[in-house]
C-alpha cells in the first residue's frame, strides 16, 4: 500500500457545459491510496478542486470548492485472463469497462472526470433561497425583495377603464348633494 499526493492541472471540459465544472488549468489536489491486489491496483482518492459557475436562477456568477472522492481497479494485463474472459458469451461489454495498467501506470483521467461530474450539483443556486429572476423584467429579485408588477387580468381590462371613470364621475355626484 502506498499514499500519494499529487497536484495536477484540470483537463479541459471537466464539468457540466456551461453550468458549473473545474477552469482548464486549475489545480487540482489529488490525495491517493495505491493497493495492490491480487488482480491488480485498487486505487483509492479524493480529489478537491474549485469549481466556477453561474447560478441557474438568477445566473451571478459563483465559486465554490470541490471534493469528489473515488475508488477505481486498474487490472494487470494478463493475456490469460483476457482470452479467457473473450471466450464467454456476452462478456464484451464488461471488458470495455475494466481499466488495465499499461507498463505499470495508470490513466487516472476517466475516473477523475467521472468522480468530479457526479459530485457537481445540477442545479447550481448562488445561495439555497435565492429568489432568482423577475419573470417580467428579468430584475434580480435579491437585490430588490419588494420587487413587483402590477397585474391585470386582460379578461377585465376594459372593465378596469369603465370602473375607473365611473369612480370618478360619482364622486362628484355625491360632493354636490
Amino acid at each position: 500500500m502506498k499514499k500519494v499526493s499529487r497536484s495536477v492541472p484540470a483537463p479541459k471540459d471537466l464539468g457540466l457545459v456551461d453550468v458549473i465544472g473545474v477552469p482548464e488549468g486549475a489545480t487540482v489536489e489529488l490525495d491517493l491510496r495505491l493497493e495492490s491486489v491480487m488482480e491488480g491496483v485498487l486505487v483509492t482518492g479524493t480529489a478537491h478542486a474549485p469549481v466556477t459557475g453561474e447560478c441557474v436562477r438568477c445566473l451571478e456568477p459563483l465559486e465554490r470548492e470541490l471534493d469528489a472522492d473515488f475508488q477505481e481497479m486498474f487490472s494487470y494485463p494478463d493475456a490469460d485472463t483476457r482470452t479467457a474472459r473473450k471466450g464467454e458469451a456476452g462478456d464484451d461489454a464488461e471488458d470495455e469497462d475494466v481499466l488495465e495498467l499499461e507498463d505499470d501506470l495508470f490513466d487516472l483521467e476517466p475516473v477523475l472526470r467521472d468522480a468530479v461530474v457526479l459530485a457537481l450539483p445540477l442545479q447550481p443556486v448562488c445561495q439555497d433561497d435565492c429568489p432568482g429572476l423577475c419573470s417580467e423584467c428579468g430584475a434580480r429579485l435579491a437585490d430588490d425583495p419588494d420587487h413587483h408588477h402590477e397585474v391585470t387580468d386582460i379578461r377585465w381590462a376594459a372593465l378596469q377603464d369603465f370602473q375607473q371613470s365611473d369612480t370618478g364621475d360619482g364622486a362628484d355626484e355625491n360632493q354636490e348633494k
